[in-house]
């Protein structure tokens, strides 16, 4: 590999490229976790906890089911549509064992969003909790969908909290509405079905070209696209990431938090593969957004790793009861998915002396392209170095390479950047330049340290009177008021400017204005870049995993 100005940052026991190689495929990375750490936990949810073993066989079992009982063909496509819990890890490493395709799919899908992702991904058979399946029904003859396993939340926790949970929700609360689906099964049903055929089950050759996944964009900028996964771009970069936290990690001894759903690539690769491989416990949060039920759960692990989004760590430092929660073990806090805000840094290291480590991935780059480096004592505001194996460069609207220190479009090589669009060969040519980068649309630059900074979203910069405005910036800001909680900053059309600066802002006590804020940023930022008009939300739109959608601000 080439010398790049990133490798003179990195930290000494971090290799310069990696050797994936000598895996076949995701099952021969997970095989080697189960041969090692067997008998430790692999993964607990609810008070319930599986060893690697225990989830090796079951999901040979489910593997078993979809080849031998339901006689799906290898590279038939399967949906997931899940929160994080305990059938989730099953599930996913038994349609692998099968050598089918994992669609992974947001569980709080409207009918028109899963409509649409079934019927491009063509999938035929579907794993989905019952609090979805009502939705699944509105759509289901639309779709190519065949085979239907339906599974509630409790169904795999110890008895008698397994009745107890499905109970509370289903007749209690009332969370799962009544449907009704012909010729479905139970996954406990289909666990026990192919353990009855899991002699007959003939284990297929997997390659590292295979595809794993189909990971759909979120949507957020525009028609939501499969990123082909092959096992290849994701052994690669598991692989990627296991190189960069060695130094921090003892083998079998980690608990890592797992509040993002699994079904999100950055949980996905980092978490329920990455730490896994390394025999680390995975805590699986089934609804993290009950913050008061999620610092309950903290309280009972001496967890020594987490990942999260921005919103959730702002979250998590502005409840009353974190202050109670033990960060004594803590080694590595991860931050991705959306931009780190250097003021929710600077608040989680003063509750837990931790800053937020934050890294930079994409759906198509299965996810992890930069991070910092673990041993960062402050926040610095940039994504980090380069992974090894990863070649970065910062391009012009024409593909030129930009300069140290000049602001074009990120873009990024290597062996974890997709295969393409499925079947979208027009939108795979429009992200790949002609000597083989994935444009990401994010607008960075670098540092003559190798450090990369993102400026922001291509497609969400604000053009005031032909001068550039980055979102990101005008929200950096506005979040360090007081009394502002959370901030999102669009564009919106004006006579004079072309695009003016739209502030939309979450209070954190009632008694703020306005001018107040406009006052405050003022101060802070160029004339330009002041926000026009401030409009005051309880919240904002955010993606599952706590993305804030300015699309939806705009709409």
């Amino acid at each position: 590999m080439k010398d790049f100005p990133w490798f003179s940052s990195y930290p000494n026991s971090v290799s310069h490229d990696i050797d994936f190689k000598h895996y076949a495929s995701i099952l021969d990375v997970f095989k080697e976790s189960v041969e090692k750490f067997a008998k430790r936990p692999a993964f607990s949810n609810m008070g319930t906890t599986f060893t690697f073993e225990e989830l090796y066989i079951k999901a040979q079992y489910f593997a078993a089911f979809l080849q031998q009982e339901l006689k799906l063909a290898e590279g038939t496509t399967v949906g997931l549509m899940m929160p994080n819990i305990l059938q989730y890890p099953i599930a996913l490493y038994g349609i692998l064992m099968a050598k089918m395709t994992v669609v992974n799919i947001n569980p709080l899908y409207t009918p028109r969003e899963l409509q649409h992702q079934l019927i491009d991904s063509k999938c035929k058979a579907i794993v989905i909790f019952e609090n979805s399946a009502k939705t699944l029904e509105e759509i289901l003859s639309q779709t190519s969908v065949k085979y239907v396993v339906t599974t509630q939340i409790g169904d795999l926790l110890s008895f008698p909290k397994s009745l107890i949970v499905n109970t509370v929700i289903k007749y209690v609360k009332k969370m799962v509405p009544a449907w009704a689906i012909a010729n479905t099964w139970e996954f406990k049903d289909s666990l026990a079905l192919g353990k009855l055929k899991l002699s007959s089950f003939v284990p297929p050759k997997i390659s590292l070209e295979d595809l794993a996944f189909l990971q759909y964009t979120g949507g957020t900028t525009g028609v939501s696209k499969g990123a082909m996964l092959t096992h290849k771009n994701i052994v690669a970069n598991l692989l990627q990431a296991k190189e960069w936290v060695k130094e921090l990690i003892v083998e079998g001894k980690e608990i890592i938090i797992t509040p993002l759903p699994l079904y999100h690539i950055f949980s996905l690769t980092a978490n329920c593969m990455a730490f896994a491989s390394f025999g680390a416990l995975n805590v699986l949060i089934t609804n993290p957004k009950d913050i008061s039920g999620f610092i309950k759960e903290l309280n009972k692990w001496k967890f020594s790793c987490i990942t999260g989004v921005n919103t959730l760590f702002n979250a998590l430092c502005n409840h009353p009861e974190i202050k109670d929660v033990d960060f004594s073990h803590l080694k590595i806090a991860l931050g991705g998915g959306m931009a780190v805000q250097s003021e929710v840094s600077r608040k989680w290291k003063e509750l837990t002396g931790k800053p937020i480590v934050e890294a930079y991935g994409l759906t198509e780059t299965s996810p992890a392209v930069c991070i910092n480096p673990l041993n960062l004592e402050e926040f610095n505001g940039s994504i980090g170095l380069p992974l090894p194996s990863t070649e970065v460069a910062i391009k012009d609207e024409e593909g030129k390479t930009l300069p140290i220190g000049e602001a074009g479009e990120l873009c990024v090589k290597g062996p974890q950047v997709m295969k393409g669009y499925w079947n979208r060969p027009e939108e795979t040519a429009k992200v790949m330049t002609e000597d083989h980068y994935f444009r990401t649309g994010d607008i960075a630059l670098f540092n003559e340290k190798g450090f990369v900074k993102i400026v922001d979203r291509k497609k969400d910069m604000i053009l005031v009177s032909g001068f550039n405005v980055y979102p990101n910036e005008i929200e950096e800001v506005a979040v360090l008021h007081p009394n502002v909680f959370e901030a999102a900053a669009i564009g919106v059309p004006d006579e004079k400017s072309g695009e003016a600066v739209k502030l939309f802002v979450v209070k954190r006590t009632p008694n703020v204005t306005e001018e107040e804020i406009r006052a405050f940023c003022k101060e802070r930022l160029t004339n330009y870049k002041v926000p026009k008009t401030v409009e005051f939300r309880d919240s904002l739109p955010k993606s599952n995993v706590g993305k804030i959608l300015r699309k939806e601000l705009r709409a």
